[in-house]
């Protein structure tokens, strides 16, 4: 059935190996795989839990995390909440996560009395934000980040893991040598202040991979948490592919279910389309114009690109996705299948759509 989703395991572990031999071999860090971005799959996640290279598996949604926590421990991997988490999930969270990426003192407070209540030791990463204006308590304010560790210390059941940084994902400010190094600072002080050793200085996501063949990851810098680069084999900063890895590991088919040509530019007068936005039309005359069988509810239009190169997206709707296919080599009918790459925001909606088939090649 389609639209299908295609995901090719074998690749997926190879881009493992590719991001494993950067981070592990070049940059001496832990490995953390993220796996929200195909909303943990089963098929996946068990790949991955199997993996030697992989010290952790992370997710931003405790629901997925509670999939895999079983295979994740058997393979002596630990399990990662990487959003901060919610009041009204504490009790799930310690049940299914061993560490969970805090900012709140009230949250940790919380995470301290259900870990109590379930004679566990939960481990907590503070995030600091260094400019990208996401989570973490601000880097300038050190008596607030000091004072927030000298809370934690005192609770029975937490344990302060390390300090972690997020950075691109909302202000995309890229990673960098001094944002970093100063992270890693900012870890140097806790440790002195204290008399601790913190296991973690988690240096971000796919968006900090670049830094080490750069040779420009701070010293210090002890983990990364690689999403999609693992999965679409790219660093986030720039959109550059990494060495070993494929982008190919996730094809999606959608069949074709009407072909005509029509007029390029609507007749009528012009208003807004089902989602609330006025369209713009370029005049090619007439073309031919293939509708597919997927759309908006189903995935991120402009994170699609077609395998066949000639083919360009018009738009679509909910269910409908429009191609201009006038200049393809290809002579499609009605009932044939067009693929596509796909990017972080397509994939995204593919793996939560369940409209949208999964088919695995192993």
């Amino acid at each position: 059935m389609y639209p299908r989703l295609i995901i090719d395991l074998k690749k997926l572990e190879s881009n493992i190996n590719g991001v494993a031999k950067i981070t592990k071999e070049q940059g001496k860090m832990s490995l953390m795989i993220v796996t929200k971005g195909l909303a943990a799959d089963k098929e996946m996640t068990q790949m991955v839990a199997k993996h030697p290279a992989v010290d952790f598996m992370a997710d931003s949604r405790v629901k997925n995390i509670a999939t895999y926590v079983d295979g994740a421990h058997a393979n002596n991997k630990m399990t990662v909440l990487l959003r901060i988490p919610m009041h009204c999930e504490i009790e799930e969270v310690i049940k299914n996560v061993d560490l969970s990426f805090n900012s709140e003192l009230s949250t940790i407070k919380l995470l301290n009395e259900e870990a109590k209540k379930q004679s566990k030791t939960h481990n907590v990463l503070l995030m600091v934000d260094m400019g990208d204006l996401r989570e973490g308590i601000f880097f300038q304010n050190e008596e607030e980040i000091f004072k927030t560790v000298e809370e934690i210390l005192k609770l029975e059941n937490i344990n302060l893991y390390g300090i972690g940084v997020n950075l691109t994902c909302y202000g995309a400010i890229i990673p960098k040598s001094d944002n970093l190094g100063g992270l890693v600072e900012i870890a140097g002080k806790i440790e002195e202040k204290f008399n601790i050793k913190l296991n973690m200085v988690s240096g971000g996501n796919s968006s900090s991979i670049y830094l080490v063949g750069k040779g420009e990851m701070p010293e210090g810098i002890t983990n990364l948490r690689l999403g999609e680069s693992f999965l679409l084999g790219n660093d986030t900063a720039y959109g550059t592919k990494l060495e070993g890895t494929t982008d190919d590991a996730l094809i999606l088919e959608a069949q074709i279910v009407e072909l005509k040509e029509k007029p390029s530019l609507p007749i009528g007068e012009v208003g807004v389309d089902a989602f609330g936005e006025k369209p713009y039309y370029e005049d090619r005359g007439v073309i031919k114009r293939a509708i597919i069988g997927i759309g908006k509810q189903d995935t991120d239009l402009g994170g699609m690109i077609p395998l066949d190169s000639d083919i360009e997206i018009l738009g679509g709707s909910s269910d409908h996705t429009i191609l201009d296919v006038t200049k393809s080599k290809n002579a499609y009918r009605v009932g044939d299948i067009i693929s596509f790459k796909v990017e972080y925001g397509a994939m995204l909606k593919l793996a939560t759509s369940e409209y949208v088939n999964k088919v695995y090649i192993r």
